[in-house]
């Protein structure tokens, strides 16, 4: 199994917690077995088409899984999957 890193803002939909474990062979598999454990994170992490969120950035032993193989990425026990809302907006 994977960690996966919840952050912050999406840990009121994962019951608090800052990190779960998740099962799965590649990025997209661990992400949708977050997803099922914990459905409020979906519409947060997936658009309508099952493709991840323009504005979340995912990765995996700190490398940005789009330059990898996105979500594809092989993941292996042990490994951790951090999510990381991207940031947008400031002052005028």
């Amino acid at each position: 199994m994977a960690t996966v890193r919840i952050p912050p803002v999406l840990r009121p939909k994962t019951g608090g917690a800052p990190e779960v474990e998740a099962a799965g062979g590649n990025v997209g598999e661990v992400l949708r077995a977050l997803t099922d454990a914990h459905p409020d994170t979906s519409a947060q992490l997936f658009d309508a088409e099952g493709e991840l969120n323009r504005y979340v950035n995912v990765y995996l032993n700190d490398e940005d899984v789009r330059v990898l193989d996105g979500l594809g990425t092989a993941v292996s026990d042990g490994d951790t999957v951090v999510i990381l809302p991207a940031m947008a907006g400031g002052s005028r």
